[in-house]
C-alpha cells in the first residue's frame, strides 16, 4: 500500500485543509486566466444559456474562439462560484483548460473539427479520472495526493473529440454511500455544494455540483453519474436536463464506483440537444476494454436480449419539437407517496398534475398506469447488491491508484483512513454504509446473507447475492411489461420532490424520489424540467427499456419544445427561495435586506432578456404508494447515489 503523500500525513484540521483547497483554486485562476476581469451574473455573461449548437456556429464563422470562451466560464466560476453568492459547484479547475482550447482553435484553423463537442467545454464529476494534474478524489482526502495515472474511458473520449475539460465538480463524498445519515453536496475535500436557485437549498444527489453547474452556466455541459437518482435528482433539484444512460453504453472505466451492476455515466445539459450531444461523445458503441459491461446488456435483459449492432453515433438526429404528437405515455404516481410519514405538499403535487398534462396538451395519449391497476415490480434486492458489489469494486479501483492513502487498498482502509481523519472527514456524519458494506462476506454470490439487506420484499427468507440480482432483474421485466401491455413509448413520472433547504445537522429531506423504477435494471432516464413550486424547480422523469436512448430523446425534446420550462425559471443565485412574502414589518419599514443581492437581482433579470432554445415544461405533479417493504432509511438513500 502507498505511503500518505506528504500533504495528507499530518492532517491539521477543517479550515487549514479548505483554505489549502481554496488556495490551490485561486492560484489556478491566476494561471489560467490572469487578466480576466469579474464576470457577470446575468444579462451581462455573453453566453448564457449558450447551447452547443450556438456556440460551434459561432466558432465556426470565426466570430468566437473556445479559448475566449473558455476564459469567459473560468472568469464566471470565479464570480459566481467560489465568491460572490458561492455557489461551490466546482471542485478544481483545470490549469491546461486554455492551452486545450488553444489546441481546438488551433486544429480548427486548420478546418479539422473533432466531433460536436469540439471547443466547447466541459465539467466533470471529481470521481471520473483524468490522467492530467487534477485529483480524482470522490471529495475524500483519502483519494488526494498524486492524481490518477491515465484518463477514465469518458475522459479519453472528450479528448478525442476535442472538448475542453474545464474542471472537476463536487459531489457528495463517495457518492452519497458512506452513511444514511449523509449530506448531499457534501465532503471533506469539497465543502458544501448550494443551489444556484437558491444558496440555501440542496443541489441534491452525488452529482450535485455537475446539475449546479450546468445550471449556473459554468460550462456548456457537465458529466455526472448515477447509481440510483444521482444525475436524474441533481437535474431536477437545479432546473436542467439530466440523462442517465442505460448501464454499459456509457463506461465506467476509471470511475470511483459503488456498484458495477448499476453505475453509469451522463450529462447535465441546459437542453435536450446538448445532453444528446455529449452522449455521442463520450459513449462506448463497442467494447472498450476497460468495462464488460460495454459489450454486455444491463441486469434488466440478462438472459433475455442481446446487445444491439445499431448503437447511433449521434443522437442529435432524434431532436424532434413535435416528438410527442401521437405518442403513447404511460404515467405514475408510484411512490410520490414519499419515503416517510411526510405528506407531499399540495402546491408540488399540483405542479406534477399540471406537468402530466403537458403531455397530453403536447399531442401525446396518456395512460394512467395506476388507474389501470399497474403496479411496478421494485427491485428489492438493490441494497444488498449495492452492498456487495461496492466491497469487491472499490478495492478494484483502488488497485489502479498510486500516491494516495488508499492505493492498493480495500474498503477497509478508507474505513482506517476515515477514523484517523475523523476531524475532516465525519464532522457532521459516520460511515454506518461503509462499515455495512466492510462486514459482507462477498466471496460467495450464492452465499446466504442477512434478508433484510438482500431481499427486502421477503424478510426472513433466505436470500444471496445472487437471488438480489433476481429480484433486482424482475423491475426490468416489469417496466418492460407496462410498455409492451399498454404499448406505450415511455412510462413518465415526477423525479423527485423539489429542492429542500440544505440542513447539516438533520441531513437530506427526500419526501419521493422515483429513479429506482430504472435503477435496479439499470435502465435509462431523462428527467426534464417540467415547473416550479415557489420558484424551486420540479421535473419529470421518462424512462423506457435499456438502449431506449433515441426513443426518450425524440420525446424529451417534444416536451421542451412545448413548454420551455427552464427558460420561463432560470436560477437567480437568491440567498434564500422563496424570497418574496418573508421580511417582517421593520425589515419592509428599513426597505432592507430580504434574501436577495445584486446577483439576485441580476440573475433575474437574465431570465426576461434570454429566451432559452429549448427547455422543458408545465409544472408537475403527483402522489401515490407503491408497496416496498424496505425500510424507510434503505428508500430514503437509494434515491441520491
Amino acid at each position: 500500500m502507498a505511503a500518505f503523500p506528504a500533504t495528507l500525513t499530518h492532517l491539521e484540521g477543517r479550515h487549514h485543509m479548505t483554505s489549502r483547497m481554496a488556495g490551490r483554486i485561486l492560484v489556478t485562476a491566476l494561471l489560467v486566466s490572469p487578466l480576466a476581469a469579474r464576470a457577470q451574473t446575468g444579462a451581462g455573461f455573453p453566453f448564457l444559456e449558450a447551447t452547443v449548437a450556438q456556440l460551434q456556429a459561432q466558432m465556426a464563422s470565426g466570430h468566437l474562439t473556445s479559448e475566449h470562451l473558455t476564459r469567459a466560464y473560468i472568469d464566471r466560476i470565479h464570480s459566481l462560484d467560489s465568491t460572490g453568492p458561492g455557489v461551490n459547484s466546482v471542485i478544481e479547475l483545470n490549469p491546461d483548460a486554455i492551452v486545450m482550447a488553444r489546441h481546438a482553435d488551433a486544429l480548427r484553423r486548420q478546418g479539422k473539427v473533432l466531433g460536436p463537442l469540439h471547443g466547447i467545454p466541459v465539467l466533470l464529476k471529481d470521481n471520473i479520472d483524468t490522467g492530467d494534474q487534477m485529483q480524482t478524489s470522490a471529495g475524500s482526502f483519502a483519494l488526494v495526493g498524486m492524481p490518477a495515472p491515465k484518463d477514465s474511458t469518458v475522459a479519453a473520449n472528450l479528448r478525442a473529440g476535442g472538448a475542453v475539460i474545464l474542471g472537476k465538480t463536487t459531489l457528495s463524498e463517495w457518492a452519497n454511500f458512506r452513511s444514511f445519515e449523509s449530506i448531499s453536496g457534501w465532503s471533506g475535500r469539497g465543502g458544501q455544494t448550494h443551489n444556484p436557485y437558491g444558496i440555501d437549498r440542496n443541489a441534491c444527489g452525488s452529482s450535485s455540483g455537475s446539475g449546479a453547474a450546468a445550471s449556473a452556466n459554468f460550462a456548456t455541459v457537465s458529466l455526472g453519474s448515477e447509481t440510483d437518482g444521482s444525475i436524474v435528482c441533481p437535474g431536477n433539484a437545479n432546473g436542467v436536463v439530466a440523462l442517465k444512460p442505460t448501464v454499459g453504453l456509457v463506461s465506467r472505466a476509471g470511475v470511483v464506483p459503488i456498484s458495477h451492476t448499476q453505475d453509469t455515466v451522463g450529462p447535465h445539459a441546459r437542453t435536450v440537444a446538448d445532453a444528446a450531444a455529449t452522449l455521442g461523445v463520450i459513449q462506448s458503441r463497442t467494447f472498450d476494454g476497460r468495462d464488460p459491461a460495454t459489450g454486455d446488456v444491463p441486469l434488466g435483459w440478462r438472459g433475455r436480449f442481446t446487445r444491439p449492432t445499431n448503437i447511433p453515433t449521434d443522437y442529435t438526429q432524434f431532436l424532434d419539437p413535435n416528438g410527442l404528437k401521437g405518442a403513447r405515455i404511460g404515467i405514475t404516481r408510484a411512490g410520490l407517496s414519499g419515503f416517510t410519514n411526510v405528506t407531499t405538499p399540495a402546491p408540488v403535487t399540483a405542479a406534477i398534475e399540471a406537468a402530466f398534462k403537458a403531455l397530453s396538451d403536447a399531442g401525446a395519449t396518456v395512460i394512467d398506469l395506476d388507474k389501470a391497476g399497474f403496479s411496478f415490480t421494485p427491485a428489492n434486492g438493490e441494497f444488498g447488491v449495492l452492498l456487495y458489489d461496492f466491497k469487491n469494486d472499490l478495492a478494484k479501483y483502488f488497485a489502479t491508484r498510486v500516491g494516495v492513502p488508499v492505493a492498493g487498498g480495500t474498503l477497509q482502509t478508507a474505513i482506517d483512513f476515515n477514523n484517523a481523519h475523523a476531524d475532516v472527514e465525519m464532522p457532521f456524519f459516520n460511515q454506518d454504509i461503509f462499515d455495512l458494506a466492510n462486514s459482507l462476506n462477498t466471496t460467495d454470490p450464492n452465499a446466504p446473507q442477512d434478508p433484510g439487506l438482500f431481499c427486502s420484499a421477503a424478510a426472513g427468507t433466505p436470500c444471496s447475492y445472487n437471488i438480489a440480482l433476481n429480484l433486482d432483474q424482475a423491475a426490468g421485466v416489469s417496466m418492460d411489461k407496462a410498455l409492451s401491455m399498454f404499448n406505450l413509448d415511455a412510462v413518465v413520472s415526477a423525479t423527485d420532490n423539489p429542492a429542500w433547504a440544505t440542513d447539516l445537522v438533520y441531513g437530506d429531506h427526500f419526501i419521493f424520489g422515483t429513479s429506482s423504477l430504472a435503477a435496479g435494471p439499470g435502465y435509462p432516464i431523462i428527467q426534464m424540467p417540467a415547473g416550479e413550486v415557489f420558484g424551486v424547480p420540479l421535473g419529470i422523469s421518462f424512462f423506457g427499456t435499456a438502449f431506449s436512448e433515441p426513443k426518450l430523446i425524440k420525446l424529451a425534446s417534444g416536451y421542451e419544445a412545448a413548454t420551455h420550462a427552464r427558460a420561463h425559471n432560470l436560477p437567480t443565485f437568491a440567498a434564500t427561495v422563496p424570497f418574496d412574502h418573508i421580511k417582517g414589518p421593520l425589515q419592509q419599514s428599513a426597505g432592507g435586506g430580504a434574501a436577495t443581492g445584486t446577483a439576485t437581482q441580476s440573475g433575474a433579470s437574465a431570465v426576461a432578456a434570454t429566451p432559452a432554445e429549448g427547455a422543458a415544461a408545465a409544472p408537475a405533479a403527483a402522489v401515490a404508494t407503491p408497496a416496498q417493504s424496505m425500510s424507510a432509511k434503505v428508500r430514503k438513500v437509494l434515491h441520491h447515489l
